[in-house]
Order: structure tokens, then sequence, then C-alpha cells
């Protein structure tokens, strides 16, 4: 009798039962986790620049290593080659990284220019390797006015898209020119409790999925599509 004699769709050669031994992790893990951040405005006062710092020193006192992409001079997606060397730089810091945080100003309810073009020059595929796929994200944003949750809400959205693993806590910073000084450092407040407990949050994912990546994004359908492509191809050799 089959295993799974009320699966007739699926090939049993090819369906994993998940097991906790198979989510023991594998390859170098003794270094710090590493943590690139994108911050989504140009403004010599950003604000969301300045919560990206003060997430970054957080980040930094649990033990990550953390590299922040300076998005000024990145040109436009699209207008320029991909060997453009904002573009190489922002593509390899993306291979490079474990997780992920992405900050935005919110602008006409939405995240900024700025923010979607370095997200738009992250490719879901290069060759084999998906630069974001399986990467740990927190997501932040900061607001002009009262508090709201646009920002985070569609940067939720795109970590989806691009196969991340978004954690479940998030900050959302309102009147933000009033919870930072004149030296770009973020006031005690509730909202800066928040924002270590998204960084908390966000180490700890990091340190829980790192070594088990490939396993947890490696999919049934992916797998049947492989296999089936290689029938082909011996097919076509007869």
């Amino acid at each position: 009798m089959s295993k799974i004699p009320s699966l007739p769709n699926v090939q049993p050669q090819l369906l994993d039962i998940p097991t906790v031994e198979k989510l023991a992790p594998v390859g170098d893990i003794n270094h710090p986790p590493r943590i690139l951040m994108l911050y989504g405005s140009l403004r010599e006062r950003s604000f969301s620049r300045f919560l990206t710092h003060e997430a970054a020193r957080i980040l930094e006192q649990f033990g990550a290593e953390v590299k922040i992409f300076d998005p000024m001079e990145l040109p436009m997606v699209g207008s320029v080659p991909e060997t453009h060397p904002k573009v190489v730089e922002l593509r390899e810091l993306c291979l490079w990284s474990e997780g992920q945080v992405w900050c935005s100003p919110e602008r006409h309810g939405a995240i900024t220019a700025v923010m979607k073009n370095q997200i738009d020059w992250i490719p879901l595929e290069m060759g084999a390797i998906r630069p974001s796929q399986g990467r740990t994200l927190a997501v932040m944003q900061v607001c002009g006015g009262s508090q709201s949750f646009n920002v985070v809400n569609t940067l939720r959205l795109l970590g989806r898209w691009m196969r991340m693993l978004t954690i479940p806590n998030q900050s959302s910073v309102p009147m933000a020119y009033k919870e930072f000084d004149d030296e770009g450092r973020m006031r005690p407040s509730a909202y800066y409790d928040r924002v270590v407990d998204v960084m908390e949050e966000l180490f700890k994912f990091t340190l829980l999925t790192r070594g088990r990546t490939d396993y947890l994004t490696d999919r049934y359908s992916e797998r049947n599509e492989r296999a089936q492509k290689a029938i082909d191809r011996q097919i076509q050799q007869i």
C-alpha cells in the first residue's frame, strides 16, 4: 500500500517529511550574525537614517556585524547596467547578509521612491542564487505626523515577495522630528523601547534560522520541476 494513498497528485519520492533532525544547522555559523540595513531618504536630516543608525547600535550591542547601505547616488532601476558600482555594492551586501532591516519614511501614504528603488535593484534570482530568500527581515517606518502603519505593511508585502522571513514585531515612530535630538540620537521613549524589542527579535530569529535556510526554503514544487526537467533532458538525448 502506498504511504500516501490520499495524495494521488504527489510524487512520493519527492515528498520530504520534515523532522527535527533535518533542521540541524549546517555550515559555518560561528561568525557574528550579518545584518544589512536599508533606509529610504536622502535628506541631510533624515529621520529614517537616524532610526536605522540607532537600531544598528542596538544590534551591535547584541553582537551582530552590521552594514548600512548608503542609497545616495544609486541610480533609478533600469537606468544603468547592473554593473554600476552602487548596484554591485548593494547586491554584494545582500548576498553577505543573513538578516536585513528596512526603514522608510511615509510619503503620500506609502514608502519612498528611494526605498523602493533599493528593493527593486535586488533580483529574486541571480543565476542559481537567490539573494534575499530565507533571510530574516525587520521593518520600520518614521512618520511626519500621527502614527501610521502603511509603510511597514507595504514593506512586509515586499519582504514576502522577496521570499524573506519577516519577523512579527515592527516599529512605527510618529512625529519623528520630536523623537531625535540635534545630534540625531533617539530620545528615551516607548518608541525607543519598541525599537529595542524589534532588534532583539530580529537577532533571535536570525540565530534561529541561519544554517537552516537552505532546508527551510527547499520546496516540493521546485523538486518536482527539477525532476521533470531531468526527464525531459533524458528524452531529448534518446
